[in-house]
């Protein structure tokens, strides 16, 4: 379905889901790639598109029963045309609607899940804080007291993708009474919640990142997730999410390892195509194992949620390898274009500073290891 299907893993796909997936190629193709330069250039998101996006239907596909195979390839496609827009909809799709659906009461599940399926309502997800990256679990400053039927929170986040605009906000803060970090759903318009778009990115331009403050904001009991009691719940989350940022970094290296043998076979030097010169086929093959080694193990890594036995370590090292074979691919078609891999006219140069905030963002390299090297040594080199 893809050039960069090496091995044909799409096959792995059940006839109806192929029809899924092609519906989102159709649309990246149509609606996004055409003004995904514009918007990253200029920081805005194309609000515009989120009725068309939502007639694909296919936000909460998981939480309706779909395989974990058919979401990891819909990720896939957003993210190779453009992983601005597959960060906006891994945010709401993923970690917005997924602490909703595992930890919210029946009640909340059928009072947000259906409005956030059909995109009638936009979510959120805030965690990282100013001062707390990676060590969160531990260092989360937000915090919540309660009073009566109604929790008072105070406390800043940033980082928060959609946060501009979003409807639902979950949001996590440190109970004071038991230190247990709990999850609340903040809407829109709430008094004394505040964002700020964060300006001057060099990555993921079109996505809305915030700065948040919380300044006794009122939030009542009804609103708290039923079933986040503490950060291992939290933890939930972040595995099942891991791996959605691996299957991004898959589509970003399959995005620019296309363009850049498109490219090799137009571009001419000394008399003929570039494509036919030995070294930038070295550069082609090696962005393809990237990008086949790294499908492979998404695709397994499915396979293994859909079976109900994936751990931590297993998201994590999947984000931690697939991101850092994008960060290679990806430099790889930048060299193939040479000059015009810095334009965005070619779109390769916008996958280049994508790749760095993907690289990042939903536990860094580092931390994906430790937790991986935790697992298969049974000892812990966290601080």
């Amino acid at each position: 379905m893809t050039t960069g299907d090496f091995y044909d893993y799409s096959e792995l796909l059940e006839e109806h889901e192929k029809e899924i997936v092609l519906r989102v190629r159709e649309f990246m193709a149509r609606e996004v790639a055409p003004i995904a330069n514009e918007a990253w250039t200029n920081a805005r998101f194309p609000h515009q598109l989120i009725p068309e996006l939502a007639k694909l239907d296919i936000a909460g596909l998981a939480y309706r029963g779909a395989r974990s195979l058919l979401t990891g390839f819909v990720v896939l496609e957003m993210n190779r045309v453009d992983p601005s827009m597959g960060t906006f909809f891994g945010v709401h799709n993923g970690l917005a609607m997924g602490s909703i659906d595992r930890l919210g009461s029946e009640e909340q599940r059928e009072r947000w899940l259906p409005p956030m399926a059909a995109m009638e309502k936009i979510g959120a997800f805030a965690l990282t804080e100013p001062e707390g990256g990676s060590d969160v679990a531990a260092g989360l400053r937000t915090t919540a007291r309660r009073e009566g039927d109604v929790w008072v929170l105070n406390g800043a986040k940033r980082w928060i993708g959609n946060a501009t605009f979003a409807d639902l906000i979950v949001v996590w803060a440190k109970d004071e009474a038991d230190g247990q970090v709990k999850g609340f759903v903040v809407e829109k318009g709430t008094p004394g919640f505040a964002a700020t778009k964060i300006e001057n990115k060099i990555a993921l331009r079109t996505v809305q990142n915030a700065d948040i403050t919380l300044t006794n904001c009122l939030v009542p009991e009804t609103n708290r997730l039923q079933k986040a009691n503490g950060f291992r719940d939290t933890g939930t989350i972040l595995r099942q999410t891991r791996g959605g940022v691996a299957w991004q970094a898959v589509g970003c290296m399959t995005g620019a390892y296309e363009l850049a043998l498109e490219y090799a076979g137009t571009r001419e030097q000394f008399g003929r195509p570039i494509a036919g010169f030995q070294l930038v086929q070295d550069l082609l093959v090696r962005m393809l194992g990237n990008v086949t080694c790294s499908l492979g193990m998404v695709v397994r890594l499915a396979q293994l949620q859909d079976a109900g036995v994936y751990k931590d370590e297993h998201s994590a090292m999947a984000k931690a390898f697939c991101t850092a074979r994008m960060r290679e691919a990806v430099g790889w078609a930048r060299e193939i274009l040479g000059g015009n891999g810095i334009v965005l006219d070619y779109d390769v140069g916008r996958f280049v500073a994508d790749s760095e905030a993907i690289y990042s963002y939903e536990g860094t390299r580092e931390i994906n290891t430790l937790i991986v090297g935790r697992a298969i040594t049974g000892t812990s080199a966290f601080v």
